[in-house]
């Protein structure tokens, strides 16, 4: 299985990075070992010193797919989830200032957050959803797939035109503003409407 991200996906996010708005999604891939494992803490990796949450929409593929038309990729998945795209900031910083690919500062052990899965038949429109990431409490990302640039479908006809999508896999739909350092001992929980998703510490 492989976990396909969307970055640059809510304009605020975009604005608050100070990235420019993208024509086509951005794409990047996690490796099965960056999903942090059931009721395992998140472990501030010794490399950065500026990790940062994103908080995002999920979606599990539940068949196979190669250029899926929009029409027909509400087919292609039953449930969607939250989660978690751990991001060592400063790393991707000094990446992208090189112009070199952002794995290392996307895609090292356990920076992928998945929570529990829910059926999509719970919402009655899936472009209007409201999600939410508390940090000790007190909410620091919210967002509503309302907002996305690029909506789930989209998404899916998009990726499937360079990528075989295979039953398992997992699209992060992007995250919405809000992103900020995690330090030890933080407890992060996720939540769909007012359904809790996730929750995890740091360490």
């Amino acid at each position: 299985m492989k976990l396909i991200c969307i970055g640059r996906n809510y304009t605020e996010h975009i604005k608050e990075l100070e990235n420019e708005k993208p024509e086509n999604p951005v794409v990047f891939l996690k490796p099965d070992t960056s999903i942090l494992l059931k009721k395992q803490p998140f472990f501030i990796p010794d490399f950065s010193n500026d990790v940062h949450h994103e908080v995002e929409i999920l979606i599990k593929i539940n068949r196979i797919g190669k250029h899926i038309d929009k029409k027909f990729a509400h087919k292609y998945y039953d449930e969607i989830s939250l989660g978690i795209d751990f991001t060592a900031r400063d790393l991707q910083n000094e990446l992208k200032a090189k112009g070199l690919p952002w794995e290392k500062a996307k895609a090292f052990d356990g920076a992928a957050v998945i929570g529990k899965w829910v059926s999509k038949t719970n919402f009655k429109n899936l472009d209007d959803i409201n999600f939410s990431l508390y940090k000790n409490e007190t909410i620091v990302q919210q967002g509503n797939t309302n907002l996305m640039l690029w909506k789930m479908d989209e998404l899916i006809e998009y990726v499937s035109k360079y990528f075989t999508l295979k039953i398992g896999d997992i699209i992060f739909t992007g995250t919405p503003a809000g992103v900020g350092k995690v330090v030890a001992n933080d407890k992060l929980k996720g939540y769909i409407e007012n359904q809790e998703l996730f929750s995890i510490v740091v360490k």
